[in-house]
């Protein structure tokens, strides 16, 4: 960890412990260079960091102070889900969403989890993988290894342990996109008929790996702000014949929060006290508004059964279709299992971003995407509660680019959906993310790209609906 991260991330401690509270203000650039003895640059830099995360701001003529959080009030409530292992099912609608490409912007869909594409920091990497296609050579159009280009598995590894996760390039395998190492790792360790254990609401990618395997998904209430229920998941572990505990801990999607460190602690000894696996979803990880980056779970797994899974489509550019797993134990079987599968990944777009993020240029396009969206989180959030009926839950991020709503009144988000198709717009719904197709009274949103006037307008359009559902909800109870 480079020193200006240590510094930053000793004043943040302060921050949470309660010792430099909201409008206090923060030692000077010169007190930090003496307290900490490191230069004038380090201190300057750390400050940007906590700047960058929304906890500190630059007062001219007076110093760095303490930016105010105002607490959420508003969060979706604790999750119910069905304490029973359930058949997947709501392939349907998953199709109807990822295969909508709209010609000529003919429907705006308000729901996908897509980065922003149009980020001026990703042109370096437009044009690196511009001159790689160009420059090809013999060796670079052959197969790759098949644990994939070592370039990029030396920078994954350097990115890791930026999470605390100290892995050796032989510890990573790439893949074609986050979703195929999370097959292989379902894959690798279940049979047909075994129980997984899922957080809830759960990425739907995931949720439809396990109905294509003939699994069933053990869906565990979770908490909007600190995740996966530990007592819920403990009596589960005694209840029933899990094979594995499958979760995003970081930046979740779709809830978006991440699990206070002390609890990824727990949960990894709750999983080696009943010896199952966890696969652990980060790829949203990256784009964590605190600093520093939280620590996977995965560093804290001393005896390798944490599946470590991750790649660049919410960070980069989805079409690459480079992801990676650090299997741990199960590194032969998933070796395997990624031969039977797709054999090696595509060589170019894999030493593309490795010359990306060697260059500097994946810290500088994050450093800007995550601000970006951390101000584009508090704006859509400030117009749903605008245009929203006043008791919408709505979930408070602490990175990605997702927005999850709880709809008042139980109005079903799918019945939403159809009344949205003459305004060509549509959201997710939040059935996607269940087994069961709960949560038929929430829906997804996605921040990334520009909130521009036609965005407002479109959610504006989208709360109008929702107020005359829930008006006509609350006739109905009148009746």
């Amino acid at each position: 960890m480079t020193r200006y991260a240590q510094l930053a991330g000793e004043l943040r401690r302060r921050i949470d412990g309660g010792i430099y509270r909201g409008g206090d203000r923060l030692p000077s650039i010169r007190a930090l260079c003496r307290e900490f003895a490191v230069s004038i640059s380090t201190a300057q830099t750390a400050y940007a960091r906590l700047e960058d995360a929304g906890l500190v701001e630059a007062r001219p003529k007076s110093g760095f102070f303490v930016r105010s959080q105002p607490a959420p009030t508003d969060l979706p409530a604790v999750t119910r889900p069905a304490q029973r292992p359930l058949d997947v099912s709501r392939w349907d609608q998953v199709l109807e969403l990822v295969e909508r490409h709209p010609p000529d912007d003919e429907v705006l869909l308000l729901g996908r989890g897509i980065p922003d594409l149009a980020c001026p920091t990703l042109k370096p990497l437009q044009r690196l993988l511009a001159e790689r296609y160009r420059h090809a050579s013999g060796q670079d159009l052959n197969y790759d290894a098949l644990a994939g280009s070592l370039a990029l598995r030396q920078q994954v590894v350097r990115l890791m342990a930026g999470a605390g996760s100290l892995l050796h390039p032989d510890d990573v395998l790439i893949t074609s996109g986050c979703q195929e190492a999370l097959s292989i790792a379902i894959r690798t360790l279940t049979e047909p008929g075994d129980v997984v254990a899922v957080d809830s609401p759960s990425f739907y990618g995931t949720m439809q790996i396990l109905q294509a395997n003939g699994l069933k998904a053990l869906e565990i209430p979770t908490d909007p702000c600190t995740g996966i229920s530990l007592e819920a998941l403990e009596l589960a572990l005694e209840q029933w014949p899990i094979r594995a505990i499958q979760l995003t801990p970081t930046c979740n999607n779709p809830l978006g929060y991440t699990m206070p460190e002390e609890r990824k602690r727990a949960l990894l000894a709750l999983a080696q006290r009943f010896d199952v696996a966890i696969i652990e979803d980060d790829i949203y990880g990256d784009l964590a508004f605190d600093t520093p980056r939280p620590r996977t779970i995965k560093a804290f797994d001393d005896d390798g059964r944490v599946l470590l899974c991750s790649g660049f489509s919410k960070t980069l550019m989805p079409g690459l279709r480079v992801g990676w797993i650090a299997p741990g134990r199960y590194r032969d079987r998933v070796q395997h299992m990624k031969y039977v599968s797709t054999g090696a990944s595509a060589t170019l777009p894999q030493l593309a971003i490795a010359d990306f993020i060697a260059k500097g240029c994946y810290e500088r396009h994050l450093r800007a995407v995550v601000t970006q969206y951390r101000r584009q989180r508090d704006l859509m959030i400030s117009w749903v509660r605008r245009y929203f009926p006043a008791d919408t839950g709505i979930s408070y991020p602490q990175g990605g680019f997702l927005l999850w709503l709880e709809l008042p009144g139980g109005i079903d988000s799918m019945r939403l959906n159809e009344r949205l198709v003459p305004a060509r717009l549509r959201i997710a719904p939040g059935s996607l993310f269940s087994a069961s197709g709960k949560y038929r009274d929430c829906l997804r949103l996605n921040y990334a790209s520009a909130l521009t006037p036609t965005i407002e307008a479109a959610l504006r359009r989208v709360g109008e609906e929702v107020t005359r559902l829930y008006v006509g909800v609350g006739d109905r109870a009148l009746a």
